[in-house]
């Protein structure tokens, strides 16, 4: 489990983050949503402790991250940020492998998490490419199979940090992704995942945290926080908000 207590951060001398307080449950997705520069990628980077909080603090499993040693916090969290490049023309099983580096589970234990990690994030075809080769989505479902197999098959105790996964994706990976990650929180791990799709939001998170200037504007269920009056403050989106009509969760139609 993950927990931020009043956690801010500073930059330049100002305040891009402030008040934030939450909590990565086992099991559960946490979506975090808000306009361009309103803190969503810094948040990301105090939990995972690339950037220095001015004030508050980051639990993971009870103890503050600062103690635990390198190794030990990549076995527990794992993090895709919105953008992961390679220079070098490693294999996709290379890439995919650079997941494992923490663990001591042995070269065919190894074989068989990267397959399958591979498979999850529907890109098990691209075994044997070079990764230089590959498109943009396809590098980037490359970088999730390989944060899926640093964490698989995901259990309690072990987080997600995911900023835009989708940015890059076509709508069918755009599914197939999130319900590869939706599957790590099913078996037991905890996520949390920056989107800027509405709808994909509502599908797949079981939570959502909606930020503003830095700051918590609004969070609780789907139902919760995706409301017509939220959502104009703080997008300027004049919306209908209707029932999903198979699936139940809140669907967004833009007025």
């Amino acid at each position: 489990m993950m927990k931020a207590e009043r956690i801010s951060v500073h930059r330049d001398g100002s305040c891009v983050l402030a008040g934030i307080d939450l909590t990565l449950n086992p099991g559960e997705m946490l979506g975090v949503l808000g306009p361009n520069g309103a803190g969503k990628s810094t948040l990301l980077g105090a939990l995972c402790g690339e950037l220095k909080t001015t004030q508050g603090c980051v639990w993971l499993d009870d103890q503050p991250l600062s103690h635990w040693t390198g190794q030990q916090r990549a076995r527990r969290l794992a993090v895709l940020p919105q953008s992961s490049t390679l220079s070098f023309a490693f294999s996709v099983q290379d890439v995919v492998a650079m997941g494992r580096l923490p663990h001591d589970s042995g070269q065919q234990r190894d074989a068989e998490i990267i397959q399958a990690s591979l498979e999850a994030a529907d890109a098990l075809h691209l075994m044997g490419r070079s990764y230089l080769a590959l498109s943009g989505g396809e590098r980037q479902r490359v970088h999730l199979a390989r944060v899926l197999a640093q964490l698989w098959p995901g259990e309690g105790g072990q987080t997600l940090l995911l900023d835009e996964p989708t940015s890059m994706l076509d709508p069918l990976h755009q599914h197939t992704t999130l319900q590869a990650v939706r599957g790590f929180a099913d078996r037991g791990g905890a996520v949390l995942v920056i989107l800027h799709d509405l709808n994909l939001a509502a599908r797949y998170c079981d939570r959502l945290l909606l930020l503003e200037a830095g700051r918590p504007f609004a969070s609780g269920t789907p139902e919760d926080v995706l409301v017509p009056d939220a959502l104009r403050a703080v997008f300027g989106l004049e919306v209908l908000v209707q029932r999903h009509p198979e699936r139940g969760h809140p669907l967004i139609i833009t007025r």
